[in-house]
């Protein structure tokens, strides 16, 4: 003999089994006594829709960037047990709030990070040329120093005085 449920009562099984509540057909099941291939076929019915496709999804099923900031902004505020109440009632998750509230604090550090990598790039291009320049003018102070010292030694060698007059030249 066939069990018939009330509409209301039959409504508020399918509103468990559908997100966000999404509660398990066999947990349904041990909690009902209601046969588990009545439930399936009630959320089948359910997500089809009385004319609509096979699975029903809404028009717009990514809210806009405008939606999540609003979100965020009405339950901010609100504790644990008035989220869950919030998200029953909007068919949202609280995770997904969690996570665009997230979005949402690191909305200028992203901007912030790009520059900070582009400074930092500028900054290493920066250091990269003046260590070239540095080795070139360590190289070019090495070689007068060689120079120097070349000079030196060659005036002692050749006995030549500081005013760079020889003493075996004409006097």
């Amino acid at each position: 003999m066939a069990t018939t449920y009330s509409s209301e009562f039959k409504a508020s099984i399918i509103a468990r089994m559908l997100p966000p509540n999404s509660v398990p057909v066999p947990d349904l099941v041990r909690e009902t006594g209601i046969p588990k291939d009545t439930l399936y076929a009630w959320r089948v019915k359910a997500r089809r829709g009385a004319k609509g496709p096979a699975v029903q999804t809404p028009t717009s099923s990514q809210p806009s960037s405008e939606e999540k900031f609003s979100v965020v902004l009405q339950t901010a505020a609100l504790n644990e047990i008035e989220l869950g109440e919030y998200c029953r009632g909007t068919g949202l998750y609280p995770q997904e709030i969690a996570s665009w509230r997230q979005s949402c604090m690191q909305a200028n550090t992203a901007v912030s990070a790009k520059a900070e990598r582009a400074e930092l790039r500028a900054q290493k291009q920066r250091i990269s040329v003046l260590e070239k320049e540095l080795r070139r003018k360590e190289k070019a102070l090495a070689e007068a120093a060689a120079l120097l010292m070349l000079e030196k030694k060659a005036r002692v060698l050749f006995a030549v005085p500081e005013d760079g007059k020889s003493s075996w030249s004409n006097e």
